[in-house]
């Protein structure tokens, strides 16, 4: 299967209001398209949706280096060979982690199409039939909050994620008016997005931990694992699970985690990991260790959300609640059939390959200027 044409796209979709957390407000999520043709007229599909605080470079660059750098050298290239694909990608550029993912991901939708498979069975086979999701609840005042997260209780959800990140008072009136709200058999999870120093997170863990709370996530900035050890630490002594997100990048900055004792739970993204195989090596690695995954990108769009839906439905060290809700926040996607995921669960989805066709009318009708991209 000679890969003969790699097509690039950027688009700028537009959210369902805005959103709000310790780095930015946001009303449109900008990502890149990958579209792979090989030989034979078969075609793969790969997305990342860049963020600024989670993704190192912008939609702008990841655009312009597939354009012109990463494209160009996969042609001619047999798409089912991921391994010498991954190879060749990351001798030519250092990096762009988010760029080689579209391309992997693409490669290994197209493999999967071909085969007649759905990416889940192509990667081993699903050992759940059923992905739940969690629900994602912004920086907002308590009633508010609480309001929204009874309403994702009400169809269907079984755990929501609350923002946390100024005020470690406002962050506890948020969570207790939460809890208070839904009761004791939802879970809660809470993230800083690495808003806070060691000494605040242990604060801040001690206030909630009467909320009973599935995970905090990312107390510190990400390249403090030695804070996030201590505040692991003492937040274990109160019952309340430390789970690393920014920390975690390649599979060296797993190890230095595992290392430091610094997580109980990591997050994984198949867009920022580099790809399918980068990622469930590391969920190997983080199971082997005895730490459990989370995964998911919130702001995906339809390629990359299904992605993850189909990664994550073939190991059993991912935990319930995936955070794949991008169709959730968004107010259309570039794919033919927008994921409907307002019950909180669906069943495990089909192929071939990741199930999903690109609609070249909303490709055109989202199309990203460079400039704006940038």
């Amino acid at each position: 299967m000679k890969i003969e044409r790699v097509e690039v796209f950027g688009v700028a979709v537009p959210l369902v209001g805005e959103y709000k957390n310790a780095y930015l407000t946001k009303s449109v999520q900008k990502s890149a398209i990958v579209r792979i043709t090989a030989s034979g007229g078969i075609v793969g599909l790969g997305n990342v949706d860049p963020t600024p605080g989670y993704s190192k470079e912008s939609t702008a660059e990841h655009l312009k280096t597939l354009q012109t750098r990463l494209g160009p050298l996969v042609v001619g290239m047999d798409a089912a060979n991921v391994h010498a694909i991954i190879g060749k990608l990351d001798a030519a550029v250092a990096g762009f982690l988010d760029s080689k993912a579209a391309i992997e991901m693409a490669c290994v939708d197209l493999a999967a199409r071909a085969a007649g498979v759905s990416v889940h069975t192509y990667l081993g086979g699903a050992v759940k039939e059923r992905l739940l999701f969690n629900a994602w609840i912004g920086i907002l005042p308590p009633g508010d909050a609480a309001k929204e997260t009874l309403e994702w209780k009400r169809k269907g959800f079984r755990s929501a994620k609350i923002k946390v990140g100024g005020s470690i008072e406002a962050d506890r009136d948020r969570v207790a008016a939460v809890r208070e709200a839904v009761g004791p058999d939802f879970g809660i999870r809470i993230d800083a997005n690495a808003g806070y120093d060691a000494d605040t997170s242990i604060q801040l863990a001690r206030m909630v931990a009467p909320f009973q709370l599935q995970l905090f996530e990312q107390p510190v900035p990400a390249e403090d694992i030695a804070g996030m050890a201590r505040v692991r630490r003492e937040a274990n002594a109160v019952g309340v699970p430390i789970m690393a997100d920014e920390s975690v990048l390649d599979h060296a900055s797993l190890i230095r985690i595992i290392k430091a004792d610094a997580a109980d739970i990591v997050k994984v993204k198949v867009m920022k990991q580099g790809g399918f195989i980068h990622t469930r090596r590391m969920i190997a690695t983080a199971e082997a260790a005895g730490i459990r995954c989370v995964v998911g990108h919130g702001f995906g769009l339809g390629v990359n959300t299904m992605a993850e839906i189909m990664l994550a439905a073939t190991s059993r060290n991912v935990i319930d609640g995936l955070e794949c809700v991008g169709p959730l926040k968004t107010a259309d996607d570039i794919v033919t059939r927008k994921l409907d995921l307002n019950a909180g669960s669906i069943a495990l989805p089909g192929g071939p390959g990741l199930g999903v066709t690109l609609d070249d009318a909303k490709l055109a009708k989202y199309a990203l200027d460079p400039k704006a991209a940038a």
